[in-house]
């Protein structure tokens, strides 16, 4: 059963429950209506019995010799102390004679209506009392009422008819018109899924539901769009910076598969070269998996002590840049999320600081409240390339010369953003470069 079919089904069967329940509730209030009006000629034929009994014989419809004053309703008179029938019309109905009605009769019930069958007719009766032990008893047919009932019940049943049938149609109208713009945006997804274009939009015109989703919609568009763009960037970038590597390797393997150079100090020079450009290949591989890690399966949040992530680095930072003096000035410091993670960022940072250093230069490292701080004393940034810092594969033109990828500080970036952090650049005084690495807090 299809979406539309099921909001057709439940529309018309709101719509029809609520015309079948306001044409039994019209039977009803129309029976209550007819049979109130059917008892009140009972009760009035029991007052003029009792004008009768009184001598009023100026009230409408009141013939001397008639107990009821009416031709259509009969009567007879009820003696409690006998239990019989001591006036009639014509003949006594005995079978009305009950033990309620005579209860009437002696004062022990209130007046009351009930209804009997009486030679294959259905009648209602009233029971009121007459006088001390005694009782009326007043009966008319129902037959009219009957038949004016069951024409009604017919009629009103082919108005519940009409009603279901109407209902079945505006449920069709309605699921329609409801349905219409999830349609529009079933086409485009359809659309976008045969011709993988993600420039295309769902028109939100509407503040509803239906607008709220296809702006959604929109809105997811357009981040599918954008990380593709970001996904064929990366391939793009990549694959230039690997070829780059890759051309150098090729050439000076085949020189040594020639025999090429012989002389020794210039093979030591291109086997110097082919190591470098190993470790270029294996950081830049490095690289491209921590930018991959989003699609990887989640990793193990934990609390770290940053202090000592920092002082794990910077034994590693020192075994590769033996020149460098690293200083550090740090207290304990707990932020929450991937240790690897975190030790990336950070060995990052202190690299790119190594990096930028002249020999016997200085970086001085800062942690605490959840924040490291890394400052050069290099050459500095240039102000037209602060604002491509944090570019994936970008290098600065004075950086061509120097070994890395061109995603050190994107990652440091990716993973600061990742733990509710921030990395921000500073020109501290005295040249060179300072950044702020900071996490959000356990």
């Amino acid at each position: 059963m299809t979406f539309r079919t099921r909001v057709t089904l439940l529309t018309a069967a709101a719509v029809a429950v609520a015309v079948v329940a306001a044409t039994v509730l019209m039977y009803f209030v129309l029976q209550t209506q007819i049979l109130a009006q059917f008892d009140q000629t009972l009760v009035d034929a029991a007052q003029v019995s009792r004008g009768d009994r009184q001598g009023a014989g100026g009230i409408p419809g009141f013939r001397p010799g008639s107990l009821s004053g009416r031709s259509d309703v009969a009567a007879q008179v009820i003696n409690a102390n006998t239990g019989t029938v001591g006036r009639f019309e014509t003949d006594p109905v005995t079978e009305l004679v009950t033990p309620e009605a005579i209860g009437v009769a002696n004062g022990t019930q209130a007046a009351y209506f009930f209804e009997a069958t009486l030679e294959g007719y259905h009648v209602r009766v009233y029971v009121a009392p007459l006088t001390r032990g005694t009782a009326i008893e007043l009966w008319r047919p129902l037959d009219e009422i009957d038949a004016v009932l069951g024409q009604t019940r017919a009629r009103l049943a082919l108005v519940a008819i009409g009603g279901v049938l109407l209902a079945a149609a505006l449920g069709t109208v309605i699921a329609g018109a409801t349905l219409r713009p999830v349609r529009r945006l079933t086409g485009i997804v359809e659309e976008v899924a045969r011709t993988r274009d993600l420039s295309r939009r769902v028109a939100t015109g509407s503040p509803d539901e239906l607008g709220r989703l296809a702006t959604s919609f929109n809105v997811m568009l357009a981040e599918l769009e954008t990380s593709l763009r970001s996904q064929r960037q990366l391939v793009a970038d990549a694959s230039h910076e690997l070829r780059t590597p890759l051309t150098s390797l090729r050439t000076n393997l085949e020189l040594l598969e020639r025999g090429q150079p012989t002389d020794p100090a210039e093979r030591a020079q291109v086997l110097h070269e082919l190591v470098g450009q190993i470790e270029r290949l294996s950081t830049l591989v490095a690289d491209l998996i921590d930018l991959a890690r989003d699609s990887e399966a989640p990793l193990v949040v934990e609390e770290v002590r940053l202090d000592e992530v920092v002082n794990a680095a910077l034994d590693e930072m020192r075994m590769r840049y033996p020149h460098v003096s690293f200083r550090v000035d740090g207290a304990p410091s707990v932020v929450r999320g991937v240790r690897s993670r975190i030790a990336r960022a950070v060995t990052n940072l202190l690299d790119n600081a190594g990096k930028w250093s002249a020999p016997g230069g200085l970086v001085e490292v800062t942690v605490g409240s959840g924040e490291v701080s890394v400052r050069d004393h290099g050459p500095g940034v240039a102000a037209e390339d602060e604002p491509r810092l944090f570019d994936r594969f970008w290098r600065a033109a004075s950086a061509r010369q120097l070994p890395g990828s061109g995603l050190g500080l994107a990652i440091v970036k990716d993973v600061a953003e990742a733990h509710g952090g921030q990395v921000r650049f500073e020109r501290p005084e005295g040249g060179g470069a300072r950044f702020r690495l900071s996490f959000g807090r356990p």
